[in-house]
């Protein structure tokens, strides 16, 4: 990134400062494409997840179908988009059961120009979604698929020919690369207006003079991610230690999601009569960042919608934390949290 700084031209340039960005760029999204096994030429640049999500979802769809435990960057864009929203109940893992779409799909009115925005995995609970086995459905039905994949490239092999969702959202900076930039990912063939007209940019979906240097960042942290993949199963026996030891530990404690496929690098745990908001900050305080909920719902004191959506007692949702594990952490880390986590929750709980 500090080197694509030294490159002044614009990338819609022809003369050579233009095309020496111009390249910077597309050895960028070869990396990209490489990571989640894409096209070069269906990876679309934008400024984040958020930008993806809302672009697929104010698409002019008639019906969108979704679940209740998805990312507000998506619950907000499709309750802003004017379409007919259909909620997809989950069961008390987290999971959308496809015959939930197909029953919501085959009875009551016609569908119209439908969508299914389905996240891969939960950002809360790193619970995964069958994605995958609602294609069949969708396509035989005329309904388009998008998923938030944001939680997934790095962590799991995310191949989109695979998944063959119509659209796919992806984020630099949940695997290592900077912040706003991110992507979105078009099945061949899926056709969807630009949020942002007004330039030939990203092959007139999405206007703008490209930010280079972030997404040479983005390229790097790709590329890096891929290599990631090998440490996954190192960072799930970490998890899996962490989540047993605390069990062991501490009376009562849940483990949001513990029987569905998850990512191996998320815990959501919860301690029920704690207030999640005074664990982050007693964390905070003995050096260790966990979180409460998403941090795109920083600020909020009401439980968590995807652990409610799941089911979860409000009293139980209300001490819920979010746990993330890496590829720099050791097992000298969780012996620390775990000796942190004695102390704090010893410690008299204050009311939530």
């Amino acid at each position: 990134m500090i080197a694509a700084m030294d490159h002044l031209g614009n990338p819609s340039s022809v003369h050579a400062e233009g095309r020496a960005a111009r390249s910077l760029i597309e050895d960028a999204r070869d990396s990209i494409a490489r990571l989640i096994h894409a096209r070069a030429a269906d990876v679309v640049m934008t400024s984040g997840a958020t930008e993806a999500n809302a672009t697929v979802l104010a698409a002019g769809w008639d019906t969108i179908l979704l679940s209740p435990a998805e990312h507000d960057s998506v619950l907000a864009a499709a309750r802003a988009s004017g379409a007919r929203l259909i909620f997809l109940p989950i069961d008390q893992h987290g999971r959308v059961a496809i015959e939930a779409v197909a029953d919501q799909a085959l009875r009551g009115p016609a569908l119209g120009k439908a969508l299914v925005s389905l996240q891969r995995a939960n950002n809360e609970t790193g619970v995964l979604q069958p994605v995958a086995d609602l294609i069949p459905f969708a396509r035989a039905h005329g309904i388009a698929v998008h998923t938030d994949a944001v939680q997934a490239p790095g962590r799991i092999d995310l191949d989109v020919t695979v998944l063959d969702a119509d659209y796919v959202s992806i984020s630099a900076h949940k695997f290592g690369g900077p912040k706003g930039v991110g992507a979105l990912i078009l099945r061949d063939g899926a056709v969807l207006p630009a949020l942002i007209p007004g330039g030939g940019q990203e092959r007139r979906r999405r206007a703008g003079t490209e930010a280079v240097t972030a997404i040479v960042g983005f390229g790097a942290a790709a590329d890096a991610a891929a290599r990631a993949l090998a440490d996954i199963p190192r960072q799930r026996r970490l998890r899996d230690h962490l989540e047993a030891a605390l069990s062991h530990r501490a009376q009562g404690c849940v483990v949001v999601g513990a029987a569905a496929d998850r990512l191996a690098n998320t815990s959501c745990i919860a301690f029920p009569g704690q207030s999640a908001e005074t664990l982050v900050i007693k964390y905070d305080l003995a050096g260790i960042a966990v979180s409460a909920g998403s941090a795109c719902s920083s600020g909020k004191v009401s439980a968590s919608h995807v652990l409610t959506a799941m089911g979860l007692a409000p009293e139980i949702a209300r001490g819920a934390i979010r746990v993330s594990i890496g590829s720099t952490t050791t097992d000298a880390d969780i012996a620390r949290f775990l000796a942190a986590s004695e102390t704090i929750l010893r410690a008299p709980a204050l009311a939530a």
